[in-house]
């Protein structure tokens, strides 16, 4: 787990100004506009970006915490993705405006701002990998509250001006010769403050909602794929466009199938006539039942090929093969009469039975010579 708060150099118990004091320092430090063709600080940039984006949000820090996700252990925000990813100028305008506004007179405009990407963790199983298929998820996410229509004012009632800065947005005063703005920290610049928030969205315009998805598992998955659905993620702020979602497959594990790249690995059991004499068993495969010929004087442990019975290349046309190891089912309950035909089976082979027919048995197929 990533430590947001040792990325931005702020304690746990650090205040919202604090964190945003820090954010802005290491943001205008290592913004890519300031530092082209810097990988290191474009890496560095993302992080920053990705603690501010979770510790500047009540909600998102607090479930951070508490579980060590930004979203708790529901759909959370994508590691390296979110609303903070402005330009070098945006921060410069956000850590200046307040003093430039003293001289244009114009109050700052909240930017649109895209929606934050959310990760679903899906899982689905190995024939779901190997041949695709179609799920349906839940996933929460911000929309418009439909009781203030997202003013985030109760109905009849309305946005006012600002009591504080009186709707300009900021709150003005002298500073030796210089006559200083500083954004109004009651409305946060807008200029409107709501008396009477809604009760349902408590003045924040938005509210939690499931939504469910549609989504196709191409064939060929394996645990860690990623699939994004675009515009799927978090409603963006002040008319931005929504982020992505982003669906991290996990493929649980086979009760008879191993998967190792695009092979299919199997065992299968065969009795001890079966491999002396030889014989066709069939076999199961993805993609149905199949026949394969057993060779006489097989030994425990060969392993035969079914070509392109394995799984499909994601994105590609190579199909792995299926590879089906075959040992010798001894049985563990025997007849009066099959222990007496095994016993003049070792006799004619001079074998002693007193040393155990099954551990000749093991030395005859382990030194058979694989045809």
């Amino acid at each position: 787990m990533k430590d947001y708060y040792r990325i931005l150099g702020v304690s746990r118990d650090a205040t919202d100004e604090e964190i945003k004091k820090a954010f802005r320092r290491l943001a205008l430090k290592y913004h890519p506009d300031r530092n082209p063709d810097d990988k290191e600080a474009e890496e560095k940039f993302k992080e920053i970006n990705e603690a501010y984006a979770c510790l500047s949000d009540p909600e998102k820090r607090a479930n951070y915490d508490r579980f060590g996700t930004p979203e708790g252990m529901g759909a959370t925000a994508d590691a390296g993705f979110g609303p903070f990813t402005s330009t070098f100028s945006d921060i410069f305008e956000d850590i200046f405006g307040d003093f430039f506004g003293t001289f244009t007179g114009q109050r700052r405009r909240r930017r649109p701002t895209k929606g934050a990407d959310l990760r679903y963790d899906l899982e689905i199983t190995l024939e779901e990998a190997v041949k695709g298929t179609e799920k349906e998820i839940r996933v929460p996410r911000w929309v418009r509250c439909d009781v203030c229509d997202g003013t985030g004012a109760k109905p009849g009632f309305g946005p006012i001006a600002c009591p504080d800065c009186h709707g300009t947005g900021q709150i003005r005063f002298q500073q030796g010769f210089f006559s200083v703005a500083k954004t109004c920290s009651r409305c946060g610049g807008t200029g409107q403050y709501i008396s009477t928030p809604c009760s349902k969205c408590h003045g924040g315009g938005r509210v939690r909602r499931y939504r469910t998805i549609s989504v196709k598992i191409p064939a060929g998955v394996d645990t860690g794929s990623r699939l994004r659905m675009t515009g799927e993620g978090e409603l963006g702020e002040h008319g931005g466009p929504p982020g992505d979602l982003y669906i991290v497959i996990t493929v649980k594990p086979h009760k008879f199938f191993k998967r190792e790249g695009l092979n299919l690995y199997c065992e299968v059991p065969i009795s001890f006539p079966q491999a002396v004499f030889g014989t066709e068993i069939e076999v199961p495969t993805m993609y149905g039942p199949e026949r394969l010929k057993i060779p006489a004087s097989t030994p425990s442990g060969r392993e035969f090929v079914l070509k392109r019975k394995g799984v499909p290349q994601l994105g590609g046309h190579a199909i792995g093969n299926q590879i089906v190891k075959v040992y010798i089912d001894v049985p563990k309950k025997l007849t009066p009469k099959q222990k007496e035909l095994l016993q003049e089976f070792a006799r004619i082979s001079g074998d002693e039975v007193q040393k155990g027919f099954m551990e000749k048995l093991k030395e005859f197929f382990s030194g058979v010579e694989t045809s």
